[in-house]
């Protein structure tokens, strides 16, 4: 008789797989195991059953209760697959304990829109106070710039005649309020970074402050 060498290579594979639960590389639990293989087919044995090694066995008790399962195995890439989406999950549960960490502290650091409004008011307060430092800085600068360009216009057909402390005060001038501008733009950019803080804090809040809000009383129906 003639023998289909693919259930001939699957029965092996089936057989190799019981042998190795019975020899204890994986734990043969006494009980009744009991699946339904792909046919269809309700099976049950006293060991693992070669035919369900692709899906779960119920283990039961002389009772019938439930005692334990075994199974699926699980192929390399199966393990490999199972393993990344544990971790993709813990992953999750970890963004999700994160956000409500951090949600608590916002609550405790803002419990009502007037005490975010006023760090965002002092924050941005702040902010202005530099800035407006480093303008008055450049406008001295400008001015002092006015004075040495008045005093080289005595030097306009030769500069380098000019006396060279002169030209090293320009050159000085010019990189002061390079970096004064510089710093200026830097603020602003700042106070446009520090305003969409505060505006996504205060998306957060609202709903976090809503959520926390106690339920309106409904009216009864003596009312």
């Amino acid at each position: 008789m003639k023998i289909n060498r693919g259930v001939f290579m699957a029965a092996t594979l089936a057989l190799g797989v019981a042998s190795s639960w019975a020899q204890g590389s994986e734990p043969l639990i006494s009980g009744v195991y009991t699946c339904v293989d792909a046919n269809g087919r309700k099976l049950t044995s006293d060991r693992p059953i070669p035919e369900c090694i692709d899906r779960e066995q119920l283990i039961l008790n002389p009772s019938g209760t439930v005692k334990g399962k075994v199974g699926p195995s699980l192929t390399a890439m199966e393990r490999a697959e199972l393993e990344q989406k544990e971790k993709r999950e813990a992953e999750e549960r970890s963004r999700i304990a994160d956000e409500k960490r951090r949600d608590r502290a916002l609550l405790t650091r803002y419990p009502n829109k007037t005490v975010h409004d006023q760090e965002r008011q002092e924050a941005l307060k702040q902010i202005d106070v530099v800035v407006q430092t480093a303008k008055g800085r450049l406008n001295d600068l400008i001015k002092q710039r006015v004075t040495l360009d008045t005093e080289m216009e005595f030097y306009a057909k030769d500069p380098k005649k000019a006396p060279s402390n002169l030209r090293r005060q320009l050159d000085e001038n010019t990189h002061s309020q390079a970096i004064q501008r510089r710093f200026i733009n830097d603020q602003e950019a700042e106070v446009r970074r520090v305003t969409l803080r505060f505006d996504d804090e205060l998306v957060r809040l609202r709903q976090l402050w809503g959520h926390n809000a106690p339920a309106a009383r409904k009216p009864s129906a003596s009312e």
